[in-house]
């Protein structure tokens, strides 16, 4: 299905990143990786704006009402985030995936617990929850293309320490980003009716240029806590039609 086209990628990416890294002697070189890595937090500025571009519609004054609204919307979802302790949440998950990837790695070899912290990780990423909104509403898929090449890099050296089972992390992923998108397939026609579909869209773009600033380690940004921005955007935009 085009719909969940992103999940495919996303997947994929993550097996082919198993793959190469078990097909290499060596890790990836530290000086490949910064340069990767800084490709990577261009191409999610540069795709999380043009997702905000496609977002906002109707003349100038239209525009900035809806700009205005999104950025109150990450505003007030940062907010609510932090009320809610959600990044104190994502901190304990990926704790707990530590702990898992060090089990795996340990003496005694536990493969299956490298399985599951790679689940963990790859889908507590808040760019896996903004690409699949975002693949969902409008098949808008490249974050999660681009996620699938974050995530293809990451298992390039994971899979060196957690075995070949650590790979195929990339069917649950799949799985879970896939039922976002689809979900909000479902969730379309109700908020295209009332216009809110840019909103929400508007809002994962902003959010994601946040996640570029973690990539390139700019600045701590606690990502999970604009999360609640996805659910606000909508609201704000039918009590400030």
């Amino acid at each position: 299905m085009a719909i969940t086209l992103g999940a495919y990628l996303n997947a994929l990416g993550i097996l082919l990143g198993g793959l190469f890294g078990l097909a290499r002697s060596r890790p990836i070189a530290a000086r490949a990786q910064i340069f990767f890595r800084n490709l990577l937090g261009v191409a999610v500025i540069v795709l999380g704006l043009r997702l905000v571009w496609l977002s906002v519609q109707g003349g100038f004054l239209q525009c900035l009402k809806q700009l205005f609204l999104a950025v109150l919307a990450v505003v007030l979802g940062n907010w609510l985030g932090r009320l809610l302790r959600l990044q104190k949440v994502s901190n304990r998950i990926g704790h707990h995936a530590g702990v898992l990837i060090s089990a795996a790695a340990g003496p005694r070899r536990r493969p299956a617990e490298g399985f599951i912290a790679c689940v963990i990780l790859f889908c507590a990423a808040p760019l896996g929850w903004l690409g699949a909104v975002a693949d969902g509403l409008t098949g808008y898929f490249w974050l999660l293309a681009v996620k699938g090449l974050m995530d293809g890099l990451a298992m390039a050296g994971l899979v060196k320490t957690l075995r070949w089972p650590a790979a195929l992390s990339a069917l649950p992923i799949f799985v879970f980003l896939g039922a976002i998108s689809l979900a909000c397939l479902q969730a379309k026609p109700f908020l295209e009716a009332r216009g809110l579909t840019g909103s929400i869209n508007a809002v994962a773009g902003l959010v994601a240029c946040a996640v570029a600033l973690v990539i390139f380690e700019a600045r701590r940004v606690e990502l999970a806590n604009f999360l609640p921005a996805l659910v606000l955007a909508p609201l704000l935009a039918l009590l400030l039609k």
